[in-house]
């Protein structure tokens, strides 16, 4: 199972405010990364192309 579905899984079933707090900022983390992963390789591609 992904990092990503078991975060959401935990994120359906947590009941700690803290806890559920805490996930959400580790989720938000992962997809600023995976934002910024893909805006490199679009620029890789791009300056491929010239």
């Amino acid at each position: 199972m992904s990092i990503d579905r078991f975060i959401l899984r935990k994120l359906n079933t947590c009941q700690e405010e803290h806890t559920r707090a805490n996930l959400v900022r580790l989720f938000v983390i992962r997809i600023r990364k995976a934002e910024i992963a893909e805006e490199h390789d679009a620029v890789y591609v791009l300056s491929k192309l010239h």
